[in-house]
């Protein structure tokens, strides 16, 4: 039985107030860390990315959802929200549209977001969990993304089933697989059709990602050993302690270990590359923020209007970054970014 959303919320209230605590007296402040490597105060350097939260509705409710996603939920954004979008990417030249949600197909605007950034002469990339390209209503869902000539970013949390069924609930692994052949059939990951495949690897538990270089080696060697897929490239992110990883983190007792080993693997070289300084996230009500975990965390921007319908560019492109100790995710060993390692 799924729980409600209000049983979610109180959830979450409680994990909020059991961080609260635990922050205070462990984990030090993050702008303090980056006024030690003179990084602080941290600033937008432009602004390459639209990034657009289209809610949190998924057909998955995965462990390590920093969304807290899944199909009960009912944070939606509308057509005005996505019209507002679209008008505010009119007045710029951002050359990437990157779109997430939960799962971001199942918006009912989803679709037309894709269509009217491509006419706009826009790169758009889909975060898209793989199972969603299995859904009756979903059908023709990977010709609509190949048409369009989007590029598709999938989670995989490994190449066997047992991990990935692990975080992402029983049979997730064997369905992820068929849609990477089915969007391999469509010509994604092909050497030479110009339609990417990213996978996105995340870990399993409270444990930093393996080099990038190597784990991408791995998963390409395995994975076309064991189900004859291909894909372009594999990125890792490290699970930010937030939302559901968060809550996992706390029932595990694990959560001053992690936040421990974040701070001691900080990194000032990835904290100058952190993905904020050239990405704005809008939420599905229109809210701006800094990142995706930031709009998790209710942070809007600072110093510039917050929402989408009064966008201006100018003023994003060198706002100061919101930070609070979750950053330390993005800012640990190689760093994290949605394009994954920053160093």
């Amino acid at each position: 039985m799924k729980p409600s959303l209000a049983s979610r919320a109180s959830a979450l209230a409680a994990a909020a107030e059991q961080l609260r605590i635990v922050d205070d007296s462990k984990v030090p402040a993050f702008d303090a860390t980056l006024a030690g490597a003179q990084l602080e105060p941290l600033h937008a350097h432009g602004v390459d990315v639209f990034q657009i939260n289209v809610g949190k509705l998924c057909n998955q409710t995965c462990g390590h959802c920093h969304v807290d996603a899944g199909p009960d939920r009912r944070e939606v954004m509308t057509r005005a929200t996505a019209e507002e979008c679209i008008a505010a990417l009119a007045r710029t030249s951002i050359p990437t549209v990157d779109i997430t949600g939960g799962a971001p197909e199942l918006n009912p605007s989803f679709r037309w977001l894709v269509e009217q950034s491509r006419a706009l002469g826009r790169h758009v990339i889909d975060r898209c969990n793989l199972t969603v390209l299995l859904l009756p209503s979903q059908d023709d869902l990977g010709a609509f993304l190949a048409a369009n000539r989007v590029e598709v970013s999938a989670s995989l949390p490994y190449y066997r089933p047992a991990q990935t069924d692990a975080q992402r609930g029983d049979g997730v692994f064997a369905r992820s697989i068929a849609a990477i052949r089915k969007l391999n059939d469509l010509g994604y990951g092909q050497p030479a059709s110009g339609l990417v495949l990213n996978l996105v690897f995340n870990p399993v538990g409270a444990f930093l990602p393996p080099k990038q270089v190597a784990i991408e080696a791995q998963f390409r060697r395995e994975l076309e050993r064991r189900e004859g897929v291909l894909f372009n490239r594999l990125y890792t992110i490290t699970n930010m302690p937030i939302s559901r990883f968060l809550e996992f983190l706390l029932a595990s007792g694990n959560y001053e270990g992690y936040m421990e080993r974040l701070v001691a693997a900080f990194n000032p070289a990835a904290a100058a590359g952190v993905m904020c300084r050239s990405t704005v996230s809008v939420g599905w009500d229109g809210t701006l923020y800094d990142c995706d975990f930031n709009q998790m965390l209710d942070l809007p921007v600072a110093s510039a209007p917050d929402h989408v319908r009064d966008f201006d560019l100018a003023r994003l492109a060198g706002r100061r970054i919101v930070t609070r100790k979750h950053c330390y995710g993005c800012t640990a060993g190689a760093g994290s970014s949605c394009a994954g390692a920053t160093t």
